[in-house]
């Protein structure tokens, strides 16, 4: 099923900027975790709720005059301060089984995001999974089909990358114009991380592929089945089978204990609770690469098998539902990515695109991850339209809306990634805007 358009929600990176709002029941509920969860002295009061995955403890007056809490209070994991409050975000979508969630970009910090923080897409909940019982079959054209199970997989030699993953409906909501509120909201669907595992190449030369293979259809142990057909090319350049993500296991919205990872490619492609990667010598025409996961063009036709994510681009401060205390010096930030490498160089606009300022990046661009960029902005008080775009390696240049929308019309769902605009108001307001 298509990503769902999410709610609109208070956005949590006014914190910060403003006094510190209550969180919503919602919000609270929503957690991946939850505070009865926590070991902590005030569990169960509801007036010391704290934010998902965190416990509450009282305020001292002074903390440097009395102890501080006792180690092991946490049960051995740890959990984030009770002051920090950034969750995802539901889409607004009746099912809760088949949806998705949304990473708060303007809260996270640095370039790699909490996995419990990662965006989730789910085609039928999350399954529970026991890795003693869980393996990997490779069959189809080999000549050794063989079954893998996750202590097999975990000796062998194994790689550590950092990528990012991007849901191909990530910022559809602006195909039509400017409409969500908030970064979250357009942009959500992205996440990066560190990820540990297998290049499937160690898993090719055990069971020896056939030649005329040419595809493999990986297929997830989930309640929907959720498969893809891969080009063997590209399984065989960098696809990974991965257990672990940011130094830990896989989370199990993130396909705990096993999930392919195919740098740069559409988010549905890295199919979560990996059980199957069967060789053949074409696609398996799946539901999900048929009837889903593809678009019309202008002209009628389908647009399909289009698998790498477009260079891409977006300011996250300031930006949509903040609020600017006031005229002076400001530093934009956000953050820029391309499936098909590494990011060579962002431009920033802070006059909706008549002029454009070349903004600094943070640290060497790693390939096919995400890079922060950072522009110093003196704000005079008036009207400002702030824009971002970005090259990659290749030349590619992230596009206008329009010249997008001219390029593959309005019958396309998938695969956004024109200039985002945020307009400043004379009162700090910010807000979405058409560049």
């Amino acid at each position: 099923m298509d990503a769902t358009p999410p709610v609109e929600e208070d956005c949590a990176c006014k914190q910060g900027m403003f006094p510190r709002k209550s969180l919503s029941r919602r919000s609270l509920l929503f957690a991946a975790g939850s505070v009865a969860a926590v070991a902590a002295p005030t569990r169960g009061r509801a007036e010391n709720a704290a934010p998902p995955g965190a416990a509450h403890y009282d305020v001292a007056v002074d903390p440097t005059r009395e102890l501080g809490r006792a180690l092991g209070v946490d049960g051995g994991y740890g959990t984030r301060s009770q002051f920090e409050t950034a969750v995802r975000l539901a889409a607004a979508n009746p099912n809760a089984y088949t949806t998705s969630s949304l990473t708060p970009l303007a809260s996270q910090i640095g370039n790699l995001t909490p996995s419990g923080l990662h965006y989730e897409r789910h085609h039928a909940g999350v399954p529970t999974i026991d890795p003693a019982k869980h393996s990997l079959v490779v069959h189809g054209l080999v000549a050794t089909p063989k079954r893998f199970t996750i202590a097999d997989i975990q000796r062998m030699p194994s790689v550590t990358r950092r990528h990012f993953i991007e849901c191909s409906g990530n910022t559809a909501s602006e195909w039509g114009g400017a409409k969500a509120k908030t970064v979250q909201l357009t942009h959500g669907l992205l996440s990066t991380s560190e990820w540990t595992g297998v290049p499937f190449s160690t898993f090719a030369r055990q069971v020896g592929l056939n030649p005329e293979g040419a595809w493999a259809l990986a297929e997830g142990s989930d309640g929907a089945v959720m498969t893809r057909s891969i080009p063997i090319e590209k399984m065989l350049r960098d696809g990974l089978i991965a257990y672990g993500q940011n130094g830990e296991a896989l989370r199990p919205e993130q396909g705990y204990p096993l999930r392919l990872v195919l740098p740069g490619y559409e988010g549905n492609t890295h199919i979560k609770w990996l059980s199957s990667l069967q060789i053949s010598e074409a696609p398996f025409m799946s539901r999900e690469e048929t009837s889903k996961y593809t678009d019309l063009a202008a002209d009628g036709r389908a647009w399909q098998f289009v698998f790498e994510m477009d260079a891409k681009s977006v300011i996250t401060f300031p930006s949509g539902d903040m609020k600017l205390p006031g005229p002076g010096y400001y530093e934009i930030r956000g953050l820029a990515w391309s499936g098909r490498g590494r990011i060579s160089r962002v431009e920033v606009s802070i006059d909706g695109g008549k002029s454009w300022t070349q903004a600094e990046l943070a640290g060497p661009p790693e390939s096919i991850c995400t890079v922060r960029f950072k522009l110093p902005w003196l704000w005079d008080g008036k009207p400002a339209v702030l824009l971002s775009r970005c090259q990659d390696e290749t030349g590619y240049i992230q596009p206008t809306r329009e010249k997008l929308v001219a390029e593959r019309g309005l019958n396309a769902y998938y695969h956004y990634n024109g200039i985002q605009a945020w307009g400043v108001a004379p009162d700090g307001s910010v807000a979405n805007v058409a560049a």
